[in-house]
């Protein structure tokens, strides 16, 4: 019984691993890295243009490259030689284009440093109101003296 569910489970972890080394590049994948040049907007796989002159010329392309065995790295530069980067439905993490991936972490970081910043502050100055107008509520021996008395009389 315990050997039998070893083999299982060995052969399961075998099936799984081939899956997992064998999983091809699907046209869909490369589809959806690719925005359709028909001036929609929309990736090569979206387009949703009955014959469109661009979206359907690229799947067929696509089709090709993968039926041909190219990795999905290799057909995404392909067409990225050949259309140049615009084809690429997201920037390409390395030049000037890494300012687009970078560049909103930093804003939202600067952001964050602002608000501290102004936070601390607000906080700061709301304490010192409390501190001056603290002191400004206390009074003189003479006034304590002179309100006692009045309080001693309203009491009589």
């Amino acid at each position: 019984m315990r050997r039998r569910s070893l083999a299982v489970a060995l052969l399961g972890l075998v099936v799984f691993a081939s899956a997992g080394a064998s999983a091809a590049v699907t046209t869909k994948e490369i589809e959806e890295s690719l925005t359709c040049q028909c001036g929609c907007g929309l990736t090569v796989h979206s387009c949703n243009h009955l014959q469109c002159g661009s979206g359907i010329p690229l799947k067929q392309e696509v089709r090709t490259l993968v039926d041909q065995g190219l990795s999905q790295d290799e057909i995404l530069l392909h067409f990225r030689d050949t259309y140049g980067e615009k084809i690429l439905s997201a920037p390409v993490p390395e030049g000037f284009n890494l300012s687009a991936w970078l560049l909103p972490f930093a804003v939202i970081g600067m952001g964050a440093v602002v608000l501290a910043v102004n936070v601390r502050r607000w906080t700061a100055t709301a304490r010192a109101d409390a501190a001056s107008t603290a002191s400004r509520t206390e009074i003189s021996e003479h006034d304590r003296r002179r309100l006692e008395a009045e309080l001693a009389k309203g009491e009589r």
